[in-house]
């Protein structure tokens, strides 16, 4: 054993993490019970809620949207919760338990890992604390979306929640920022479960591993297009909302106050701001990426009378435990729990072992800044009030692409952006004990890489670098410290110049033909790659003559998808299977599949993989020659969070793909597939294009419906459009609602 100068200090080694943890041991609780009947209100809170629902009016149109109208910005708060129960409470509150880190009081003991991590930054008494101390107007808030919520469970008795029966305004701070991967995300469930449970090993630093799986993984973030006026036909700014997330994780909404909300767009399940959307005046999108805003620490970490200390500077610092408990439920319905007990540093949790030392995660942790900055945006008229809402800060895991009706269009790489020494590699994790290494505040936002009306008329992000994202007008990779950007550039980057660069008199509908240009980018190189490999072998070769007929097909394709493409097919099977093979060296080269099987593979691993591709549409299909809209499809046949698929059961054919291959118009399949079809569950979900005139003109499609029962017309009366891109129009204003009005009414009615 290493020893420190002294010989009443010893240095941890992984052999001796056991002792220092423990091991989580399970406590019986009471048995477990369906979950209680919703608390009766007092009579002074029911005549609250019902007096304030008098006060808001839901206009459903013909589509389902909720049009919520309140007299007051909390009225209008109370309103949407309502609504939104109303179409989907199981996936409001399902939000909730999720982000309080009480999952496996639900799901069982599978999920208790996953609770860990959310109750080592959330937790109740802090959160009370955070709502305490709030302004008046954001208590308001808070109070509304409780109520609302509450309002819903007591005029829906027949509702049966599976664990929140009450609803708190302190709630709203535990998921303050609506994307669909927080940060938080990027510990890495299997290393905190390996350190609590005991038996920590050296594993891949959690950020390169977060790092390989975006490189790898079915594209989740998102498009966002921004046109000045002058490439624009009637002289107006228009911004392109296109989200690539799960299915049915945001339905579309619209909420208006005589307090000068009136935004509109898609709204996270529980939420209660629009989180990409627009108002009358100005537009918000959002895209995954940005800058490096998450930090590991390695600790170097002491034991001494049975207490922990980590080396800093010339001093030990006591390390901060805390005894987390977690509950769950058996697979007999009774309630156990485990009690872990956590350490903490001044950098943050602990949350995984490395070579002998603890690593610490330091990540934003703002919720009340947070939540304050994603409401304030949405009621930002003009680009110098985004902006104000912007110096928050909070808004950490996005970009953020911007058009208003004064003709501005803007773009912000990232928005919570810590300083740095940059004679480290933040990439990895970095020497806790070093005062160097210690964040030195934020970067103001004009430290940050940020465009605004840039001369090329056009701002683009697809998940990718900043350095694209306005043609020659782009921000230069030279100017910029590397954590200030954390993505590549990728095949949709590379189709949205094109579509972008030389294109004038932009329309609503022109631009949304451009946000589903049907050009495969990444097949560019590969294809003619395989043309040559089969040029090259020599007549004996039995592949020559069996690969002929699938090469020529190849040959003539115009790289182009479509339902009745049978290249495309072919191509994206061939695809596919280099990924499937190929992937794992990808992650060791930590180089984008996609990209590795561009620049890396040779002749006979191209030519088996498209071998092997033939013979699986043949196997699956009948014939290689399947065209791609039997293939690929759209189907919604329940609501559940997990969506299932059936071959058997009614499905639309759609023909954009994966975003993986170039697709700006994405559809993949994230579930594992147990179909012979391919069944999209991500990719493009609700997507709008905005022109920003002296009126407000939008159109827009979601992704299935409104609705998740299956019982309403609105759960799948969307689905055949939204699988041809065939966009609705919006109805912004309340006469041209009256005009396609399918109900009016007041919560509780």
């Amino acid at each position: 054993m290493s020893q420190s100068r002294t010989t009443t200090t010893r240095i941890l080694l992984p052999a001796i993490l056991a002792c220092a943890l423990g091991a989580a041991v399970p406590v019986l609780a009471a048995p477990a019970s369906a979950p209680s009947a919703t608390q009766a209100p007092g009579a002074s809170e029911l005549a609250r809620w019902k007096k304030t629902a008098e006060r808001v009016t839901i206009m459903r149109d013909k589509w389902g949207i909720p049009h919520v109208f309140g007299k007051t910005d909390a009225d209008a708060v109370f309103g949407l919760l309502y609504a939104q129960a109303e179409d989907d409470f199981n996936r409001v509150e399902l939000n909730y338990i999720n982000a309080m880190g009480r999952l496996a009081e639900v799901e069982g003991e599978k999920e208790i890992w996953r609770d860990l991590r959310m109750k080592m930054y959330i937790t109740p008494a802090d959160m009370q604390a955070k709502y305490a101390a709030s302004p008046a107007w954001l208590k308001e808030l808070m109070n509304a979306f409780a109520d609302g919520l509450n309002y819903y469970l007591h005029t829906h008795p027949e509702v049966k929640p599976k664990l929140i029966t009450r609803f708190e305004p302190w709630m709203a701070l535990s998921f303050s920022e609506g994307s669909i991967g927080g940060d938080i995300e990027s510990i890495d469930l299997r290393d905190l479960e390996r350190f609590y449970k005991a038996r920590p090993q050296a594993t891949m630093a959690s950020k390169v591993a977060a790092l390989d799986n975006a490189l790898d993984a079915e594209p989740r973030g998102s498009n966002g297009f921004a046109i000045a006026p002058k490439l624009s036909a009637s002289g107006n700014a228009l911004l392109l909302i296109n989200p690539h997330t799960s299915f049915y994780f945001r339905p579309e909404v619209h909420m208006v106050s005589e307090e000068g909300l009136n935004a509109y767009g898609a709204v996270t399940w529980g939420q209660f701001f629009i989180y990409q959307g627009f108002n009358d005046k100005a537009g918000w999108m959002h895209t995954s990426g940005g800058g490096d805003v998450i930090d590991e620490y390695l600790e170097t970490v002491v034991e001494r009378g049975g207490k922990f200390f980590y080396k800093y500077g010339n001093e030990e610092r006591p390390m901060r435990a805390r005894a987390v408990t977690l509950p769950y439920k058996t697979p007999s319905g009774a309630m156990a729990s485990k009690t872990v007990t956590a350490y903490f540093t001044h950098h943050g949790p602990v949350v995984r072992e490395q070579g002998g030392k603890w690593v610490s995660v330091k990540m934003m942790d703002e919720p009340l800044k947070a939540l304050t900055q994603s409401y304030t945006r949405t009621k930002a008229r003009d680009y110098d009030a985004f902006y104000k809402a912007m110096e928050l800060r909070t808004n950490s895991s996005n970009n953020t692409v911007y058009a208003d009706a004064k003709g501005n269009i803007a773009y912000f790489h990232g928005n919570f952006i810590p300083k740095r020494d940059p004679r480290f590699d933040w990439s990895k994790p970095v020497d806790g004990s070093t005062p160097a290494t210690e964040w030195q505040g934020l970067h103001a936002i004009k430290e940050t890489i940020t465009l605004f009306n840039p001369a090329s008329g056009y701002i683009s992000n697809t998940n990718n670098w900043p350095f694209s994202a306005s043609g020659a007008n782009s921000p230069k990779r030279q100017d910029w410290p590397d954590y200030m950007w954390s993505l590549p550039e990728n095949a949709r980057g590379r189709h949205a110049e094109r579509v972008l660069k030389d294109a004038k008199g932009f329309t609503i509908d022109s631009l949304i033909a451009a946000a589903y240009d049907s050009h495969l980018t990444a097949f560019e190189p590969l294809v003619p790659q395989l043309l040559k490999d089969h040029e090259a072998l020599p007549a004996s070769d039995p592949r020559k003559a069996g690969l002929a007929a699938q090469v020529a097909a190849l040959r003539d394709w115009d790289l182009r998808f479509g339902v009745a493409s049978v290249p495309t097919s072919l191509a994206i099977y061939w695809g596919q299977d280099m990924v499937a093979q190929h992937a794992p060296r990808a992650r060791t080269a930590r180089v984008p599949t996609v990209d590795f099987i561009t620049s890396s593979l040779n002749a006979e691993e191209r030519l088996a993989s498209l071998q092997r591709a033939s013979d699986k549409l043949t196997a699956d299909f009948g014939t290689w020659q399947t065209p791609w809209g039997e293939i690929n499809r759209f189907q919604r046949i329940s609501g559940d969070v997990e969506q299932q698929y059936d071959d058997g059961k009614p499905s639309w054919p759609v023909g954009f793909a994966s975003a993986n291959w170039g697709s700006l118009a994405s559809f993949g399949m994230v579930a594992k597939q147990k179909t012979k079809r391919i069944y999209g569950d991500r990719g493009n979900s609700f997507v709008a294009v905005v022109e920003f005139g002296p009126r407000v003109r939008a159109k827009s499609i979601l992704a299935g419906g409104n609705s998740n029962k299956p019982a309403s017309k609105h759960f799948a009366d969307q689905a055949e459009m939204y699988s041809r891109g065939e966009f609705k129009d919006v109805l912004f204003y309340k006469e041209d609602i009256e005009k396609h009005l399918e109900r009016k009414y007041q919560p509780g009615q």
